[in-house]
């Protein structure tokens, strides 16, 4: 599954059942032959839904096909987001193959992790780096100036779509895509969070986009070798912060990717901020993990004491993804985690705790060790960092 989904009320228009339909046949299809057929006419609706900026027809189709058809659901899904971000505005997508790309980051830090335009000399080296061990021989690139954080990313596909033209244009062009940093979203303040570095790829078509698709290309080395050069170049960038680089990949997959690996990172993140802070080894805290409802199990969130104390001084969400629910093991998971942290003092609530929030600031409440929700507070001698990851 591609991500959560949640219910609207009410039937579906034309378009959103044409949609419906499409996908059910292709997943429903038993031969290649049938595949391009159904392919086609998903391809076509696809790109005139978008071009019509009709969100709500993409949306409606996918939550009907979430509650009744998960193969259809993928299906379209998939659809979606390649016609979204794939491909050249006008007559080049005839002779090029084009992906919109994310190369995300993992950062935390005590203080404000950077967002924002990335200065042009960080770029140009970004871009070198990027074509030198990310992308295959005969790629062009264009880069956004621009360091994204979760809250400034395109809302919806539609702009996701405007943000491939843009792109696409520049890439064309020759040259990168300069965005205007007052017309950003403002970005929320956490310890740990994801940056993003954005841009469009193109390569003749038929032709390698990515480095591991050439013949004596290998994931793992490409990983290894973007993180290390591209890794030395954004360290200008994210100074007084710890930050692991992902592997860039087309944007829906990078960031599905960014958002499943934030999970973990925000954990190992917490117990050095808390190691830190609180001159206790990893040993010396305890990790109290609960279950949050809404309709559904929605998240797990982990709370940290030491291992003397019931006072909650810090906390982490830990938000179900894809087609996770109470079947999967994330209990397990988080356990694993924290005992390569060095936190073997687990302490796991199997009741039902409701989603609830600080009235005054916002922020997450957490468990206690008697199963209460409560607000995370460091000690009053400690600095007052935020208090919760993202």
């Amino acid at each position: 599954m591609k991500r959560t989904r949640f219910a609207r009320r009410g039937g579906l228009t034309q378009d959103a059942a044409l949609l419906t339909r499409l996908a059910n046949g292709l997943a429903e299809s038993a031969s290649r032959v049938e595949d391009r057929y159904w392919e086609l006419r998903l391809t076509e609706q696809v790109s005139r839904l978008v071009g019509e900026r009709n969100e709500d027809a993409l949306n409606a189709a996918l939550d009907h096909l979430w509650r009744e058809n998960g193969p259809a659901y993928d299906a379209l899904a998939d659809f979606i987001e390649g016609g979204v971000e794939c491909g050249l505005p006008g007559d080049a997508g005839k002779e090029w193959d084009a992906v919109m790309f994310a190369a995300p980051l993992l950062a935390w830090s005590r203080f404000s992790i950077p967002a924002g335009p990335i200065p042009a000399p960080i770029l140009a080296s970004l871009k070198v780096q990027l074509c030198a061990h990310a992308f295959g021989a005969r790629a062009k690139v264009a880069l956004a100036d621009y360091l994204f954080s979760p809250d400034q990313l395109p809302r919806g596909y539609v702009e996701t779509r405007d943000l491939a033209d843009d792109l696409g244009e520049a890439v064309l062009a020759g040259d990168d895509l300069k965005l205007e940093a007052e017309s950003m979203a403002q970005t929320t303040t956490f310890l740990s969070d994801t940056r993003y570095v954005i841009g469009m790829v193109m390569v003749p078509r038929g032709q390698p986009m990515f480095r591991w698709q050439e013949d004596d290309g290998a994931r793992d080395h490409v990983i290894k070798q973007w993180q290390a050069q591209g890794g030395a170049v954004m360290s200008t960038l994210l100074r007084a912060c710890a930050f692991d680089l992902l592997p860039p990949n087309a944007y829906h997959s990078a960031c599905r990717e960014a958002d499943r690996a934030s999970r973990a990172y925000s954990l190992r993140a917490s117990v050095a901020f808390l190691e830190q802070m609180l001159a206790v080894p990893p040993s010396g805290l305890r990790a109290i993990i609960a279950p949050f409802h809404d309709k559904q199990l929605e998240e797990y969130r982990i709370a940290f004491t030491t291992t003397n104390s019931s006072q909650v001084v810090h906390g982490v969400v830990w938000a179900l993804l894809g087609a996770e629910d109470e079947e999967s093991d994330i209990v397990g998971e988080i356990e694993g985690v924290l005992r390569e942290c060095g936190v073997t003092d687990t302490l796991v609530l199997d009741h039902r705790m409701p989603m609830e929030y600080c009235d005054d600031c916002g922020a997450p409440l957490y468990p206690d060790p008697d199963g209460q929700p409560v607000h995370a507070e460091m000690p009053e001698a400690g600095e007052q960092p935020p208090m919760h990851l993202h």
